[in-house]
């Protein structure tokens, strides 16, 4: 082979509002949770959906920004960038992994897929996309669920 490709599109809404954090050397690291749902009926004729998933982290600030200013819970978006498994050890000395989609310096974007975005102006018909420009670094573990956050 070649060469190798690691690149994942979803389209899906926000479950909860982005959270944002500031990484050992200053610079602003968000993550947020994307669902995305598939419906189908059964071969009885029931309606049936399932609901994956998705843990995003996004250490570009330009993409930050427009994350702290547009995207809350519910949000609809588009989004792009690589997938990636972390592995650690918890506080309780178990060997933990985290697999998510991140977007990092170049190769990565969003794309706001609701109309409702205030302040777009005619933007919010096409969506918004930014190349991001950062590169990532790690901070302290997420005390809430245990997994560390970026």
């Amino acid at each position: 082979m070649a060469g190798s490709l690691n690149k994942v599109v979803l389209i899906g809404n926000v479950g909860k509002d982005p959270e944002v954090r500031a990484s050992h050397d200053g610079r602003e690291v968000a993550s947020f949770s994307l669902a995305t749902s598939e419906s189908w009926k059964d071969k009885n004729g029931e309606k049936r959906e399932k609901t994956e998933w998705h843990r995003v982290v996004v250490f570009s600030q330009g993409l930050v920004n427009l994350l702290k200013s547009y995207v809350q819970k519910g949000s609809k978006l588009y989004v792009e960038g690589s997938l990636q498994t972390r592995e650690w050890t918890d506080q309780t000395g178990m060997k933990r992994h985290s697999t998510e989609v991140v977007l990092q310096q170049y190769s990565g974007s969003i794309i706001l897929l609701d109309a409702k975005a205030p302040g777009l102006g005619a933007q919010k018909e096409r969506g918004y996309s930014q190349q991001i420009d950062t590169t990532a670094k790690h901070i302290e573990e997420d005390e809430e669920d245990g997994i560390p956050p970026f």
